[in-house]
């Protein structure tokens, strides 16, 4: 599968691989880099690189073929796509010239993320899960799902996933302003409907990954908006729990739904560079 790799930042040492969220790109991380990368600068830390991939399907990352997806269940769903995206993660890496990445994964992207550590843990230096899940779809979800890979791929639109930009009074204060509505529109409208449908195949037909977390020894951390309808913190302490081998550190943002890199990318930015800063300390004390 091919993977466009957006560098958001340069610099030397072990990069931060940010995976973006379902139905947008890479673009959902931009600001939250650019404040990771000035609180980094801020704190005194030399510049180190940050990537920012659309995944396949996204953005300009084409649709992989039928033979890079691997086969199709009988309802549609993908069951081997999560992993050779995962396939095209490391050799990415690899062809960056790293050998070990802090990987970070908001939604969907921690799917990825999730699947990186249980193919490649050689490769994981540290670990962090925003707003997701490790657990397969459920039946109906997964149903729900293939439901719209046919609409996108039959109608020729993105509409079916539209409500994503659509903001209602149980969303965050972000979330319902005019300009944070305008921007999901913009993000989402420029996929795609080929590459939606493919995104949802994929996440479909993704395994149970639950008990990859039992195995991240590298500092971790949990991230989740408390007003996230799906991924919320009493959802998500299952996986701080499950990560207490590699001392997780939860941070719980208010007045902050799913898309928290998006909602609140200062905060986020915090997050992540407390887990750049503990994954430096690692790798000095392994060095000792």
């Amino acid at each position: 599968m091919k993977i466009v790799n957006h560098v958001v930042a340069q610099g030397s040492g072990i990069p931060v691989v940010l995976v973006h969220a379902f139905p947008v790109d890479h673009r959902m991380w931009l600001e939250c880099a650019r404040q990771l990368t000035e609180q980094a600068q801020a704190d005194g830390l030399e510049p180190f690189p940050i990537y920012a991939p659309d995944t396949p399907g996204a953005g300009v990352s084409p649709v992989p073929s039928e033979g890079e997806t691997g086969g199709a269940d009988q309802d549609g769903a993908y069951p081997q796509a999560l992993d050779r995206m995962a396939d095209s993660y490391a050799q990415l890496l690899t062809d960056l010239g790293h050998t070990r990445a802090i990987w970070v994964g908001l939604s969907m992207g921690g799917y990825l993320v999730t699947a990186i550590q249980r193919l490649y843990p050689q490769m994981v230096a540290g670990f962090a899960l925003c707003d997701t899940t490790t657990a397969a779809d459920k039946p109906e979800s997964r149903a729900n799902r293939l439901c719209i890979a046919r609409e996108c791929e039959s109608t020729g639109s993105v509409d079916s996933v539209m409500h994503f930009a659509q903001a209602g009074p149980q969303d965050s204060t972000v979330k319902r302003s005019a300009e944070c509505v305008a921007t999901f529109t913009n993000w989402i409208e420029s996929q795609s409907p080929e590459g939606i449908a493919w995104r949802q195949r994929m996440a479909a037909g993704r395994p149970d990954q639950s008990k990859v977390l039992d195995s991240v020894r590298v500092p971790s951390a949990v991230i989740s908006g408390e007003l996230d309808p799906s991924s919320p913190p009493e959802a998500m302490r299952p996986i701080v729990d499950a990560l207490q081998a590699s001392r997780p550190e939860f941070t719980r943002i208010a007045d902050c739904g799913h898309f928290s890199a998006v909602e609140h990318p200062s905060q986020v930015a915090s997050a992540l560079l407390a887990l750049v800063n503990r994954v430096g300390q690692a790798a000095l004390t392994v060095e000792r």
